[in-house]
């Protein structure tokens, strides 16, 4: 039976996205497939969603009507190498690695594909997601609502020109690691002043959380979101002092602008 959604590689994100698919019945069990050379993955795979596995890609690519290259990108000539003569004609390729064009993919393909090229994040495996999404000219308008949908399963996504997906890279594909990196510093903070670590973490985490849907939900700047927080004369503005004192701000747009022209680096590199 002809499967929906074929994916190979069955890492985190790959089971990230097959669990959203799947809860938000997007898509049913029976209409994946996902192949990988390990079988351990495959059996956690077929155990907790239900899925048809395999170990051969080819199968993956004769099955199904939309493929997602859920590899390393190291990887991606010699799968692509494997399935490039068994996809349908209308087969939707989706690619998920940082530093693969949708013309890298193409080429190795030798013969015109649907490329969408997908910039999720790891909080995918949360279902909080935030994907880029961009597309070749053979995509219609049917096989973009099909992308968005399996995206939007796992978090939100937005359509974006391709120029953008470096800078996408340096603000939301790499960012989890800086915003984890901020919710350490912070519950350091509040166990030398006494609080148990648990706590700090969820206090420091929540807070973030908390402060992320206000942006999201409210739909004002975030300079008048934290303005609303500084009380004349009160804690939270001597905090931001300190913060603007030590470049916070700085340190963060160099850490992303850094992270964006690799991102750069590494695309002109395959």
């Amino acid at each position: 039976m002809d499967k929906k959604l074929g994916l190979i590689g069955c890492g985190n994100m790959s089971q990230a996205i097959i669990g959203g698919v799947v809860s938000s019945k997007t898509l049913l069990p029976e209409d994946i497939i996902v192949s990988n050379p390990s079988e351990s993955k495959l059996k956690e795979a077929h155990d907790k969603y239900k899925i048809e596995t395999t170990t051969d890609n080819i199968e993956v690519a004769k099955v199904s009507d939309t493929i997602i290259l859920a590899v390393k990108p190291n990887k991606y000539p010699e799968v692509i190498s494997e399935i490039k003569d068994y996809i349908r004609k209308n087969t939707i390729i989706a690619t998920i690695a940082a530093g693969i064009s949708i013309g890298r993919t193409e080429a190795l393909f030798e013969k015109e594909v649907k490329i969408a090229r997908a910039m999720p994040n790891t909080p995918a495996l949360v279902k909080e997601a935030m994907t880029a999404l961009c597309f070749n000219k053979t995509i219609n308008d049917d096989d973009i609502n099909k992308i968005v949908d399996i995206f939007n399963s796992c978090g939100k996504s937005e359509i974006v020109d391709e120029k953008l997906i470096d800078a996408v890279t340096g603000v939301s594909g790499s960012s989890p690691a800086y915003v984890y990196m901020f919710i350490e510093a912070m519950a350091d903070a509040a166990v030398l002043q006494g609080m148990p670590r648990k706590s700090a973490y969820k206090f420091a985490a929540q807070a973030v959380l908390g402060s992320a849907k206000m942006v999201l939900e409210t739909g004002l700047h975030p300079g008048e979101l934290k303005d609303n927080v500084c009380s004349p004369g009160g804690t939270t503005i001597d905090a931001v002092r300190i913060l603007e004192k030590d470049n916070f701000r700085y340190a963060v747009i160099d850490a992303i602008n850094t992270c964006t022209e690799k991102s750069k680096q590494m695309s002109k590199n395959n």
